[in-house]
């Protein structure tokens, strides 16, 4: 599977996704700009060490993901979702994408991609969860139909 970041602000959460990442095979792409310094301490603590067996990708912006790593199939995960993240069918190259902490997916990225927009079912008076708990959550679901697929 593939995991990306779209301009995260926050080193923990990218650490920990990274550690989500490596231990599941996961690649992270991250579409700068970045909040936060890639040698930053907080988040190389967040992803202790597991940044070696890490496949992490780098673009500058999202007109440069969408050629570089020219993805099959995209699902945004944002709160204006249409259908829950569970009625997805998900194949192994699939591209999950996340917004920023602040501000999530803009539009345009949302209305692009408005059918293939996925959503994780929470009280309506809540803004959203966690990044990082929502990629592990969305991650996880897409191996879990893949059969876990090289983990153990």
């Amino acid at each position: 599977m593939n995991i990306v970041l779209y301009r995260p602000e926050i080193p923990q959460n990218t650490g920990n996704i990274a550690r989500t990442c490596a231990s599941t095979g996961s690649a992270l792409h991250l579409i700068r700009p970045l909040g936060f310094a890639i040698d930053d301490v907080k988040l190389k603590r967040a992803g202790l060490d597991y940044w070696h067996k890490l496949d992490i990708r780098y673009y500058d912006g999202f007109g440069a993901f969408l050629s570089e790593a020219r993805p099959a199939a995209l699902y945004p995960v944002t709160t204006h979702g249409l259908k829950p993240y569970t009625e997805a069918r998900f194949k192994p190259d699939d591209f999950l994408i996340f917004g920023q902490e602040t501000a999530g997916l803009p539009e345009e990225i949302r209305g692009a991609y408005a059918e293939n927009c996925l959503r994780i079912p929470m009280i309506p008076q809540n803004r959203s969860l966690n990044l990082s708990n929502t990629v592990a959550l969305v991650l996880y679901e897409a191996l879990r139909q893949l059969g876990f697929a090289g983990l153990i």
